[in-house]
């Protein structure tokens, strides 16, 4: 029988959706989530081969990817009761790793370091390594263009742990070289800005605007089609030199604000007009995933350059050490996943250098032989992990088949929510703390245009769109690495970044990712397809530009599971104690298993998943 904390992470993982999850349902649901998964080799002997053909390649793959097809069904069935028996355990490892994201190849990385003759076996689900750091690759008149589908940059690298910053420079990054690499002027020379595209829902008919920070704000406010006060107020609050919390001390606005919603802020104590409040309440949605209802004032003062009306209240913090966001390869941090399998697995990502491994490409049929003693398992979907008087049995599931293995140690570098159904004899406050971290839905889709003139007619390189599916459509980061060039012409191809976050603002707190991760699951990719035709003729038309004829491929990278769990928000209560922490509850050891992953630091980044990668490892000494 489950108990009440089976029934909060049940809840967590399915959020509610009425999708049949059993494994003879699946085949009808391709057409809605993707293409079928690939078709496995496997041997009938008692230690199982596993193959991968020549060809095979997932980053060259377009459509729904992310969390494809093939992906999560069998963890679902696993939460909804079904088990597997395997007759004998036939494989046997010193360290089996449960997820090939960056957190979980970090920890095979820290645990080889420690032990240089282990031999390691890393499971993923996916058909690809990375976890969320995913590479998508598009192809245009025989030029590969490189865009991120996931984790896109090495943000702040001066705040990285020490560990995190050694992992990093071990494997061949070298920070610096951004500097030279990411082209900062490309954008500002062709005198490229944001425009918003104010939606018909809010302003009663749809009207694309450009210039935003670079017009002066009475003209920009001008063309907008806000009411006559609406436009003064927006120009007011971007302009006026006023603290709107007159007499209090910095300590006291600082009390006040983080527990002030920037929404209310504007509204109480700038006293915008409505209309300009509809402007900024989804200007957060890619980075929080919630409106400004829910984000803190204290938050939003160094997001996007700052947003308006708190800069002579509350002085900037310098969120970034005024560091630039730069730090990022074509593929975003796919290509520290790709660092890392050449640190453990040489032959399957050939150079040496971290500019060649951007262009290098990655022999998968290398990731899992016989005779290593690293080896990497895609398209693998661990469903339970028990301890043992020895170590740990995992058992897995692959192309419909269970097997298990054994190992002395085993780190779930996983999400957290997935953690008590590989592991039910955990105590109830141990799952229970594994389930307040609440996954947060998104989608980075990326499209393949052959060229990027209607931007550069336009004036824009970014467009915000007040109402829309997307929020945003932007050009890709101008940076190349060794003998991959970014677009710097607008006849070259050019990859466009478009990201989706459900908006549900009659839901509050982390019940409304529960339900955007229900509507991203049942959302097909004739819709994503639909949507960034449709918002991309809204914002581009006008220079002759036609979607429907002018992109040439897309690839929806879907995570219904995406960031870690955000500690920042409004509800989040306050506590004392380090210890206290659900997360840091969450992934205390458990007996011959060690928990890693962002979701153990509640933290949407890379040096969390490293930093606590090495936590793990350190645990096991």
């Amino acid at each position: 029988m489950p108990n009440k904390n089976d029934h909060i992470t049940r809840r967590d993982f399915l959020n509610g959706t009425q999708i049949a999850i059993g494994s003879a349902l699946i085949s009808p649901w391709a057409s809605v989530f993707g293409t079928e998964q690939p078709k496995l080799s496997h041997s009938s002997s008692t230690v199982p081969k596993f193959s991968l053909d020549a060809d095979y390649y997932p980053p060259a793959k377009t459509g729904l990817r992310g969390s494809h097809v093939g992906s999560w069904e069998t963890m679902h069935a696993r939460v909804m009761g079904q088990e597997w028996g395997v007759d004998e355990t036939s494989e046997h490892y010193d360290l089996v790793v449960i997820g090939a994201g960056l957190s979980g190849l970090s920890a095979a990385y820290f645990y080889r370091q420690q032990h240089p003759d282990a031999r390691i076996l890393i499971l993923d689900n996916h058909d690809d390594f990375g976890g969320h750091a995913k590479r998508n690759e598009f192809e245009h008149e025989g030029e590969t263009r490189i865009g991120y589908g996931g984790t896109e940059a090495i943000d702040t690298p001066s705040s990285y742990s020490p560990q995190a910053s050694q992992l990093l420079k071990d494997i061949g990054i070298d920070v610096q070289k951004f500097y030279t690499n990411f082209d900062q002027e490309l954008y500002p020379s062709l005198k490229l800005a944001k425009g918003i595209l104010f939606g018909a829902e809010s302003f009663g008919k749809d009207t694309l605007v450009r210039g935003y920070g670079q017009k002066e704000w009475a003209e920009f406010a001008e063309q907008t089609p806000m009411s006559d006060k609406a436009k003064k107020d927006f120009v007011r609050v971007q302009t006026e030199q006023v603290d709107y919390l007159p007499g209090m001390s910095q300590q006291e606005k600082n009390a006040l604000l983080e527990k002030t919603s920037y929404e209310d802020f504007l509204r109480n104590y700038a006293k915008v007009d409505e209309e300009v409040i509809a402007i900024y309440k989804r200007w957060g949605m890619s980075f929080w995933c919630v409106g400004i209802d829910e984000i803190p004032t204290t938050l939003i003062l160094d997001y996007d350059g700052g947003m308006p009306g708190v800069e002579h209240t509350l002085p900037r913090t310098g969120y970034r050490g005024d560091e630039p966001y730069i730090f990022h390869f074509p593929d975003g941090n796919a290509s520290i996943a790709r660092l890392l399998v050449r640190a453990l697995i040489p032959a399957a990502v050939p150079g040496s250098t971290m500019e060649d491994v951007v262009t290098t490409r990655v022999n998968y049929a290398k990731l899992d032989k016989k005779a290593q003693s690293i080896n990497i398992r895609l398209n693998s979907t661990a469903v339970a992990a028990k301890n043992t008087t020895e170590g740990v049995e995992v058992t897995y599931v692959r192309d419909g088949k269970a097997y298990k293995v054994s190992a002395k140690k085993t780190v779930l570098a996983c999400y957290n929510a997935a953690i008590p159904y590989l592991c039910p004899e955990m105590s109830d406050s141990q799952k229970e703390a594994l389930a307040y971290n609440v996954k947060i839905p998104l989608v980075y889709t990326k499209v393949l245009v052959p060229n990027w003139q209607a931007f550069t007619d336009l004036g824009m390189d970014f467009v915000y769109y007040t109402d829309g599916f997307y929020k945003q459509v932007e050009l890709a980061y101008p940076v190349s690495v060794g003998e991959y060039k970014h677009a710097k012409k607008p006849t070259d191809p050019m990859v466009l970044h478009m990201c989706h976050v459900p908006w549900v603002p009659d839901v509050q707190g982390p019940e409304q990712w529960r339900e955007g991760r229900r509507r991203i699951l049942s959302t097909s990719f004739e819709t994503f397809e639909q949507q960034v035709y449709t918002q991309l003729n809204q914002a581009l038309s006008s220079t002759g530009f036609k979607a429907e004829r002018d992109v040439s491929a897309i690839t929806v990278n879907r995570w219904p599971h995406g960031y870690a769990y955000s500690p920042d928000l409004l509800w989040e209560p306050d506590r004392e104690n380090e210890s206290d922490l659900p997360w840091v509850i969450g992934r205390q050891a458990f007996g011959n298993i060690h928990i890693a992953n962002s979701d153990a630091a509640a933290g949407a980044n890379t040096n969390a998943a490293i930093t606590q990668a090495y936590r793990a490892i350190s645990e096991i000494g």
